[in-house]
């Protein structure tokens, strides 16, 4: 009786596949958002007193602030002035920055109608 072997080269294939999934899921992973759309206020321990108090009130979109005293925020999306809101799509899509003062003169509509117009693309 003979046997039925699998040829090693499906094992490799297998094992590729494998790999590019794991990979995959990795760089998927390290987006900065757990929505599509999503507001980000990047600032600073020291510059609380200046945070964006209505960007909790946008519609339709995730919202995150993150401290960037803490891991390497500042470089990784360099931010040069506190705070910065950055509306992202999986992408960078738009950046608000503070002026001298370090206070936000973007509107919490301006940055509503920005994610409006990203929702409304997908239609």
């Amino acid at each position: 009786m003979k046997e039925n072997k699998t040829p090693w080269s499906v094992y490799v294939v297998y094992m590729l596949v494998l790999i590019f999934m794991m990979v995959a899921g990795t760089v998927k992973g390290q987006n900065i958002c757990k929505t599509d759309v999503c507001v980000v206020e990047f600032n600073a321990g020291w510059n609380k007193a200046n945070s964006v108090e209505w960007l909790d009130k946008l519609n339709d979109c995730g919202v995150q602030r993150i401290n960037i005293d803490e891991g390497d925020w500042r470089k990784k999306y360099n931010i040069v002035v506190v705070p910065t809101i950055i509306v992202f799509n999986g992408e960078e899509v738009k950046r608000y920055q503070a002026d001298l003062s370090f206070t936000m003169g973007v509107t919490r509509k301006e940055v509503q109608e920005e994610v409006d117009e990203i929702l409304m693309e997908d239609f």
